[in-house]
């Protein structure tokens, strides 16, 4: 039953939204109670397969360990998400950005958002699961392209044609794995576990082809490189809270859907062949993003190529396999809380400076003191600095290789310490360039023509807020509750996840 909370909750809430009409509080109302019920039914989810193994309803919905591993960066990320965009939207109503209209297409397309994630997560169809995927890319491409700036709407084609030919491509895979062999019914292939029990007689040299079509596929939608083009993009123009969805639930979502394959790859060919793709594909998206987190100019996509970044270091431990699953499966959990916050952050920076190019923000510890302890806190976090946690994971996972695959590891540790000089050369820039340092940027340099001076969505870019302060409570309490609970977590980790996580890797490692 509280599987169909899950996914009647967001949907319900979609359906109301859509019907409201000019009052914003009733749209505001619906999110604010529907996003803790999301949260109280992920959470009875994740206790019920905690004790018993499994969730199921009839034969269409089920989650395992390695569903609520996902549910639980959805679930969290969801409710801040939902509660930071009633203060977001708040301040770019007052400041004429954006109408009724315009946020309560957001609410619709965020409920629906939510509803295709946790469907995908949920769902025993591999059918399904790419649908609700796909669903995922139709209802996001329009809140990237939601301010209907001409840069946005160009990230939004990008992203809505890159990723629907890899899922494309992740559909053909998909399809050669519901091949049947020997003449056998298709009936038997409908669900994960018949797809498992079928593995064995399944051809190996097309589980392999198949593999390497869902591993593009869904790697596309994961923004593994190469097929990562679409992702710095979608992130730095859509509206921060939906950046901290994409980068924080939606990839785990992809990456879930490859290590489903996966799963049922290992069981009819090596699982070396899996193994050594996703190391491959890792150690390209961590190299890439690292020489250009150097170069970068846009605080958002600065964050963007991190998720890049991480998302390439989770697929090395899943790759090396042993510890190294363990510290992925938990990597992604930190990763989507952490990058969650710096989103957010983000958000409150270009609320007070009208702008998302590094050069514009200064100052930053003055002019937004928590938002600016939050951005710190955060750059240390996502960099991997102890004592947090994602410094614990990065640990586990490099230690996994260290066997089997050194030099990898070696060029891994180089990569991190030209990802951590980026991000510090770019955080500290922020936080302490001071007015009359660098390079002027102001209204009356003369190296900026007038048209420069309209930022993101619209806003005004301004050399200095004439203001300091945060723009309200609801846009500071939701990265400070979630940094908490992340610093937490790296001290702490409760005993039902702990237990998750471990049934996970049983389930990946075989």
């Amino acid at each position: 039953m509280v599987l169909i909370i899950l996914l009647a909750a967001p949907l319900l809430a979609a359906l109301a939204s859509l019907v409201v009409r000019k009052r914003i509080a009733i749209l505001e109302m619906i999110a604010a109670v529907t996003a803790p019920i999301e949260f109280a039914a992920v959470v009875v989810i994740v206790t019920g397969v905690y004790r018993n193994g499994r969730s199921d309803l009839g034969s269409y919905l089920s989650a395992d360990a390695l569903g609520c591993v996902v549910l639980i960066t959805i679930g969290l990320v969801g409710l801040t998400a939902a509660f930071y965009s009633i203060g977001y939207l708040r301040e770019e109503v007052r400041k004429e950005i954006i109408g009724f209209s315009r946020v309560r297409q957001y609410w619709v397309l965020f409920h629906l958002f939510l509803m295709a994630m946790f469907f995908a997560v949920i769902t025993v169809s591999p059918i399904m699961m790419w649908i609700a995927i796909e669903a995922t890319t139709l209802s996001t491409a329009f809140l990237i392209s939601f301010y209907n700036k001409a840069s946005s709407m160009e990230a939004a084609w990008k992203y809505l044609i890159i990723n629907s030919i890899g899922l494309l491509l992740g559909f053909f895979g998909t399809l050669l794995f519901l091949t049947p062999e020997q003449g056998s019914g298709l009936e038997k292939f409908v669900d994960w576990g018949a797809l498992a029990e079928s593995a064995g007689s399944m051809n190996p040299s097309l589980v392999k082809i198949a593999f390497i079509f869902v591993l593009i596929g869904y790697g596309t939608k994961v923004g593994l490189a190469p097929m990562h083009t679409w992702l710095p993009d979608a992130h730095s123009k859509a509206p921060s809270p939906i950046s901290a969805l994409l980068s924080g639930s939606l990839l785990n979502v992809a990456m879930m859907a490859i290590l489903k394959f996966r799963i049922v790859a290992d069981s009819s060919v090596a699982p070396s062949f899996t193994r050594n793709l996703m190391i491959y594909f890792g150690v390209v998206s961590i190299a890439i993003p690292a020489f250009i987190i150097i170069t970068q100019k846009n605080y958002k996509r600065l964050f963007a190529y991190s998720s890049i970044e991480h998302m390439g270091i989770i697929s090395l431990g899943f790759g090396f396999g042993g510890i190294g699953a363990f510290g992925a499966l938990l990597h992604m959990i930190y990763h989507s809380m952490v990058k969650s916050v710096l989103f957010f952050a983000a958000g409150n920076l270009l609320l007070k400076y009208g702008s998302t190019k590094m050069l514009r923000v200064k100052g930053v510890l003055s002019v937004l003191p928590v938002t600016g302890v939050v951005l710190v806190m955060g750059f240390l976090a996502i960099a991997g600095m102890p004592p947090f946690g994602i410094f614990l994971t990065e640990f586990y996972i490099l230690t996994a290789g260290v066997t089997a695959h050194l030099p990898i590891v070696i060029g891994v540790l180089f990569l991190l310490l030209l990802v951590f000089a980026g991000f510090l050369r770019h955080i500290v820039g922020m936080i302490y360039r001071s007015e009359g340092s660098g390079e002027e940027v102001g209204v009356n340099s003369p190296a900026v023509s007038p048209a420069d001076l309209i930022g993101e969505a619209g806003y005004i870019e301004v050399t200095q807020p004439e203001t300091s302060g945060e723009s309200n409570y609801l846009t500071i309490v939701p990265p400070v509750i979630l940094l908490i609970l992340f610093i937490t977590a790296g001290f702490y980790l409760p005993a039902p996840v702990k237990s998750l996580i471990d049934n996970a890797v049983a389930m990946i490692n075989g």
